[in-house]
């Protein structure tokens, strides 16, 4: 089963000559969503081969202008292109003032709606499932209400050992029961412990997007055993306190973060123009954390899935 991260755009507010304002693009089981928007995010999607309509739903972390400016476009571009199903925007308050306003003004006649879901950034909350995965949101620490957003896929069905099978003579009946989790009676009355008869086929796996925010040692915790985390990196160490002052994290603050939470792998983006190259960044992160990246535009992580057991 897919489960890839798409880098968009891995810049901060000011814009840059090679990067692009903040947006990933999640692919879980060829269901799309996009995690905020910056200016010209479309574009980068097609570039990215991945054709807009396929969007299932659109994660806005918070209301600065580099991570929704370009939601807008993209939401007209859609009715350009003949969209008919619902989009819809997890987002702070007062995103639902912003989008009315566009809509008056912009894109009074959509062939689809557009639904609006208000995201708490105070609550860890269950934003959004279907069978196979979650996404949560994550309160962070910004300078305007803020969330991070948590995907995790939902506990595999569990699967029945086939030599268990012919050991318990079970039936259609028992093989059901087991793979709710149950212990099975077998015909003689012995009563068989369900982990004797099944296995879980493979872990659950995870991506953590946390941008923009200082150090939040809440959202580490929300966000343990995370196969993959984006943090926030606007700066390099040395400048700790302008971090502090603007809701922003230091490279350092990143990798602690992902050392804190048992991270498998570590992005790191939002980078500040200053920084023209992100290799002394990644350096300074891997200080701490080994497995640390720098977001670029267009590289792909794919979450490789991890059995857990095999059959004997």
């Amino acid at each position: 089963m897919t489960f890839k991260v798409t880098i968009l755009g891995s810049t901060s507010a000011r814009p840059s000559a090679s990067r692009f304002p903040s947006s990933h693009l999640v692919n879980h089981c060829e269901q799309y969503f996009l995690v905020d928007a910056g200016e010209g995010v479309q574009s980068r999607m097609m570039k990215a081969g991945v054709n807009p309509l396929r969007l299932n739903a659109v994660f806005i972390s918070h209301l600065h202008g580099d991570h929704i400016f370009g939601l807008f476009p993209l939401i007209s571009s859609l009715g350009l292109m003949g969209r008919k199903l619902p989009l819809h925007v997890y987002a702070p308050h007062p995103f639902g003032e912003i989008l009315d306003y566009h809509l008056r003004y912009f894109d009074s006649q959509l062939p689809y709606e557009v639904i609006w879901h208000e995201v708490d950034t105070t609550a860890h909350t269950l934003l959004y499932e279907n069978k196979v995965l979650e996404v949560w949101s994550v309160p962070l620490r910004h300078r305007v209400p803020t969330a991070g957003f948590l995907f995790r896929e939902k506990a595999a069905e569990l699967n029945v050992r086939k030599e268990a099978i012919d050991r318990y003579g079970l039936g259609v009946a028992d093989i059901v029961a087991a793979k709710r989790g149950e212990d099975v009676t077998t015909a003689s009355g012995e009563v068989v412990a369900n982990e004797l008869l099944t296995y879980i086929p493979w872990e659950p796996r995870s991506y953590a997007y946390l941008s923009d925010t200082n150090y939040s040692g809440k959202a580490v915790k929300l966000v343990q055993g995370v196969d993959l985390l984006y943090h926030e990196a606007t700066y390099a160490e040395d400048m700790r306190r302008d971090a502090k002052e603007r809701g922003h994290s230091t490279t350092l603050q990143a990798a602690r973060a992902a050392v804190e939470s048992g991270a498998k792998r570590l992005i790191i983006g939002h980078f500040s123009s200053r920084y023209k190259d992100s290799a002394p960044l990644v350096e300074e992160c891997r200080t701490l954390f080994a497995e640390s990246y720098a977001a670029r535009e267009y590289d792909e992580y794919d979450i490789e899935m991890k059995r857990t057991s095999t059959e004997p």
